[in-house]
């Protein structure tokens, strides 16, 4: 609670303030702050008080200044949805609507106890008893929908339900001990009874699921806090307790309302449910017995002796733990028989060599217990992709696992974590576990038999330390290097570190976040102004793009297209930069202004085949001069593609676009391509300029002199000093762009500086 609501509710304690006014005042701020998260989150949107950075590092670090200048137009693919996104789609939708409903019952809580102030003593118990009806019934409904819920199965439901037995049973003796003397109203005896059973299943559940699904066991927890605070208030209200009691449901009812916030917050971010998660340890024995017992003691001290049938309800507490110990038993038991059964059939199916001792492919249960016995090592989690869409299976899988026991030590474990994923804990030191790390990623990428041909596959391996840290943690820590790992592009061996956590967070928020980010008016340009270096006079602009996102802050190309790029949104943010950098050129060539306006091209956007036609329906559109529009394509993009590439551009020419090739390298290669491409500007960076080696002239001088015999103008980017700008000049560098020339803006801002200039036509 923040110290405001402590603050109201110290006072209602004290008799400074009623009751029923403490009380709501109290909760007022905390459920306000879930109600708008949680209404946040069902509108597709994260919560408003997340930091929103300016300048968030990009996953591979920060960009230097000029690079933060640089944006991207992004290729016009596809629109339709890939099956990976329609399932993100369904799931946010889902989540939308969970959030919706919790919304809903944090609301009617705090309604609830809202209205208490307001209404007579006659009125307050009907009232609280139909909030914690309403509520509950919202909770559970949300409940149960949360993604990622999987069915229990026999041997789980059983130990579910001996374990919610055990705790709701102690729980409802509890109540019963720590109820006042005399006669038990009807509603407040009905109303703790079934408070305590729904108490422990959602108590049960969030320890059962914290690990799995730590989002949904936040919501648990939550809701299970809520409800329990309204029955306090129900219970105080049947017994007719003093007003200065009613504060005390304050702190429950307002960490519930947060808890549950938070974890729908988490819900939403796509939590992916794990396989064969082992058992939590759910103290089944120490919660039931010591809730029983110090209820217990409470009234002894009180009472100073037991009913008979409080002696009966303290002793029911006893069978459902026994039941449970039993059952755990029987699970550890059958857990080393099977373990030793694969054994035995791994060794006589080797035989009696050296290669018997050989380490047994175990389960992800099996292998969290080994973790735990162990103090030290790392943990590699291997993840195998098939290639042209083909997934790993059969003899393939087979003969992956062989490879992975051939390559560990004796002394290693070898798991089983999914279809195509696998586990190896060494006992190794951090530089002995890479390099074990690499020899299985060559092992792993070896051609594999197969009908008619060889099979190939790519290997992505994830590293963490184990260092005697909660298994669990490890292996999430171990999965989300690997998911880097097939990030940076897969056949790689990644470690996992603090910063890489927060890289993954991101790009799960990202992802998030980005689709709708059209349709929401999210998008932004921003143009940064092309001067001719003689006379300091503008004659063009960059279209930079920008997402404005409400949640993440100003998001940059460097994060925004790779993203785009994997959940098939690149389509529909090229149209629009193309649109939008149209309609703005069109714009300022109504004010006389006979400006270029460039926008940058991906190759995905070059290798459409009616990029050249989309391109000359956006300028017929907003009826601009071909001539005016220039798209930029980086010079590497040239080299990887040359015949593609080399048509779409000789394409745009014929329709009178103009072509600028950036990021020029003026390496030898990439001078003798020059004569054959069909391009009108050539963009170099300032590295370019400055004194040659050994007394040699400056390379810019070479790279000028080329392209003034190819009959192509330069234009400097990125220059950030006046020094640069000086020998970009005496270079005879027609045109310069960058930080010492003009700021990349908005487009009002760049035409109020253009007012500066008696004309800006070129």
């Amino acid at each position: 609670m923040s110290l405001t609501g402590t603050a109201f509710l110290l006072a209602g304690v004290a008799g400074a303030l009623p009751g029923p006014a403490a009380a709501a005042l109290a909760v007022a701020g905390g459920f306000a702050l879930a109600c708008v998260r949680l209404a946040w989150l069902a509108g597709a949107a994260t919560p408003p008080d997340r930091p929103a950075p300016t300048g968030h590092r990009a996953p591979t670090g920060r960009p230097a200044p000029a690079d933060e200048a640089r944006g991207l137009a992004v290729p016009h693919g596809a629109t339709a949805l890939g099956p990976r996104t329609g399932r993100l789609a369904r799931r946010a939708a889902l989540s939308r609507r969970v959030a919706a409903i919790l919304d809903g019952a944090v609301l009617v809580a705090g309604l609830t106890v809202a209205v208490l102030p307001l209404s007579d003593a006659a009125h307050r118990l009907p009232i609280a008893l139909a909030g914690l009806c309403l509520a509950g019934a919202l909770h559970v409904t949300a409940l149960l929908r949360l993604p990622g819920r999987s069915r229990l199965s026999g041997p789980e439901l059983v130990r579910r339900t001996v374990d919610v037995l055990a705790l709701g049973v102690s729980l409802v003796f509890a109540g019963w001990m720590l109820l006042p003397g005399g006669p038990v109203p009807a509603v407040a005896a009905m109303v703790a009874a079934g408070g305590a059973v729904v108490l422990a299943v959602l108590a049960v559940a969030a320890v059962a699921e914290r690990r799995r699904r730590p989002g949904a066991a936040r919501c648990h927890a939550g809701s299970g806090l809520t409800l329990g605070g309204l029955t306090l208030l129900v219970v105080l209200l049947a017994y007719g307790a003093p007003d200065r009691a009613l504060p005390l449901v304050a702190a429950p009812l307002v960490a519930g309302a947060l808890l549950t916030a938070a974890g729908a917050r988490r819900t939403s971010g796509g939590e992916r449910p794990g396989r064969d998660v082992a058992p939590a340890a759910w103290p089944r024995l120490t919660a039931p017995a010591g809730i029983a017992a110090l209820a217990a003691g409470i009234h002894l001290m009180t009472a100073g002796e037991f009913s008979t049938a409080a002696m009966a309800l303290g002793l029911a507490v006893v069978p459902p733990i026994m039941v449970g110990e039993l059952l755990a038993a029987a699970d550890q038991r059958r857990r080393v028989q099977r373990l030793a059964a694969r054994e035995a059939w791994l060794r006589c199916r080797l035989g009696p060599d050296a290669r018997a001792a050989e380490p047994v492919p175990l389960t992800r249960a099996e292998l969290v217990r080994a973790m735990a016995e162990r103090s030290g090592g790392a943990l590699l989690v291997v993840d195998l992709h098939g290639t042209g869409g083909a997934v790993p299976e059969g003899p393939m899988l087979t003969e992956a696992a062989r490879r992975l026991r051939a390559g560990a030590e004796t002394q290693d474990l070898v798991a089983r974590l999914g279809d195509t994923e696998y586990a190896v804990l060494t006992d190794r030191g951090p530089v002995l576990a890479y390099a074990l790390g690499l020899r299985l990623l060559a092992a792993l990428a070896e051609p594999y038999p197969r009908p008619g041909g060889l099979a190939r596959s790519r290997v992505s391996v994830g590293l963490a330390e184990t260092s005697g840290g909660d298994p669990e943690d490890v292996l999430r820590q171990a999965d989300l290097a690997r998911r880097r790992a097939v990030q940076l592009g897969r056949d790689r061996v990644e470690w996992y570190d603090a910063y890489l956590e927060e890289q993954l967070v991101r790009r799960l928020d990202l992802e998030r976040e980005l689709p709708g980010a059209v349709a929401r008016g999210e998008l932004d340009l921003v143009y940064q102004p092309v001067v001719a270096l003689a006379d300091r006079m503008p004659v063009g602009t960059e279209a930079l793009l920008r997402w404005r996102s409400p949640a993440l802050g100003t998001v940059l190309p460097a994060e925004l297209l790779p993203v785009a790029a994997d959940l098939d949104l690149t389509g529909e943010i090229g149209r629009w930069v193309l649109d939008r950098a149209c309609r703005q050129l069109a714009a300022w060539s109504e004010g006389g202004r006979e400006l270029w306006m460039a926008v940058n091209v991906t190759p995905r956007e070059l290798a459409a085949p009616d990029f050249v036609a989309r391109t000359a329906t956006a300028l017929a559109a907003y009826d601009v001069v071909p001539e005016r529009l220039v798209v930029e394509v980086a010079e590497p993009v040239v080299g990887a593609e040359p015949s593609t590439v080399v048509a779409r551009l000789a394409g745009l020419r014929s329709i009178g676009v103009r072509i600028a090739l950036d990021d020029f390298r003026a390496e030898h290669a990439s001078l003798a391509q020059l004569r054959r491409l069909p391009i009108d500007l050539l963009k170099v960076g300032p590295h370019l300029v400055g004194p040659g080696g050994d007394g040699q002239r400056p390379l810019i001088d070479v790279v000028a002199n080329l392209a003034d015999r190819l009959g192509v103008e330069l234009v400097v980017e990125e220059l950030e000093s006046e020094v640069q700008v000086a020998g970009a000049r005496r270079a005879g560098c027609r045109y310069g762009q960058g930080f010492a020339l003009a700021r990349p803006a908005t487009a009002e801002r760049v035409e109020a500086w253009f007012e500066e200039y008696p004309s800006t036509a070129r």
